[in-house]
């Protein structure tokens, strides 16, 4: 990774608000992660020289536990970059290294994978094949389990589109996910040690690296702050339901075999920088390697909006990470 973001920053002290919940069951801090800093992020353009200037956009379905998915929700967007050859002698087609977008909104059906369109086609104009995934949300048809199960049945299906679209290459996937979508992410990424017949468990395609997007990856702490999103996708508090926090809770379920990058900003209001560092930490106590990224005076929907001066550095991260066109 890049200096500029690969570096691990943390802020550390983060006030905490008071509990709102009395039911919500103490949990341990876990160690401060090192080198506290903030990086100011310099601004970078999300499109180089060399640049694919032509997408193409496949609208797919996924099929569903159960057998009854809804058309108008479960369905997937591959965005794939000009299949024109690039110069030289070889005559090996050009496979496409894949991102997976998870995108965010509470968890609740006001937002939806709509709002990542423009994210994709960026990412597919810098040579990714990406996959922005839509799933039903509180309101429509969402909520527990039916929000988790369509992500893992959409991840699952990863393994079928790329041996239908032989340009992608699903080897090393990258799931990027923002907001909700992020803690859908880090919890699609790491649902192979789930015990059978928990929701999601024995996955049949997992990503080799995650990028989390201002998510509430600590759910118990985030409802202790006073995230009622939570509370409605699980169906309780921690008190009610504490079997559904300890499967989806993402750190309560860490596999330090997974890289994955937690970015958030520092003026984040609508999730705290502080689950973004207790996570790190908590990996990195179980020895895992996640990294902390703090973008100075970003918001919760400025790390995702093209518009902001770190969007940039983001894009080429992500682009680094997923690596290059196999040909």
């Amino acid at each position: 990774m890049s200096a500029m973001l690969g570096a691990l920053v943390v802020v550390a002290g983060c006030a905490s608000a008071p509990p709102v919940q009395p039911d919500i069951r103490p949990s341990v801090d876990p160690p401060r992660a090192a080198h506290t800093e903030v990086v100011p992020i310099r601004p970078v353009h999300t499109r180089s020289a060399d640049t694919a200037t032509g997408v193409t956009v496949e609208h797919l379905r996924y099929p569903v536990p159960g057998g009854h998915p809804d058309p108008h929700q479960n369905w997937m967007d591959l965005y794939l970059p000009d299949l024109t050859p690039p110069p030289g002698p070889s005559t090996r087609p050009v496979r496409f290294p894949l991102v997976i977008l998870l995108h965010g909104g509470g968890w609740q059906s006001r937002i939806g994978a709509s709002t990542f369109s423009g994210f994709s086609r960026i990412l597919a104009e810098r040579g990714l094949a990406v996959l922005n995934v839509e799933y039903r949300r509180v309101g429509k048809g969402g909520g527990w389990p039916t929000t988790f199960t369509d992500v893992g049945a959409a991840m699952d299906h990863v393994p079928a589109v790329a041996a239908r679209y032989r340009q992608v290459d699903a080897s090393h996937a990258v799931v990027v996910g923002h907001s909700a979508g992020a803690q859908l992410a880090v919890w699609a990424a790491t649902r192979a040690h789930l015990a059978p017949g928990e929701v999601g468990s024995g996955p049949r395609f997992r990503p080799s690296r995650v990028f989390s997007l201002a998510g509430p990856l600590d759910l118990r702490r985030a409802v202790a702050l006073g995230d009622h999103a939570v509370i409605r996708v699980l169906g309780g508090t921690p008190g009610q339901v504490p079997s559904r926090y300890a499967s989806v809770d993402p750190i309560e379920n860490i596999d330090p075999t997974i890289p994955i990058v937690v970015v958030t900003g520092t003026r984040d209001q609508v999730v705290r920088p502080e689950l973004a560092e207790r996570y790190v930490a908590a990996d990195q106590a179980v020895g895992g390697h996640a990294r902390l990224v703090l973008l100075a005076g970003q918001t919760h929907s400025s790390i995702v909006d093209p518009r902001s001066s770190t969007f940039g550095v983001l894009v080429d991260e992500i682009v680094q990470a997923a690596g290059t066109p196999a040909g």
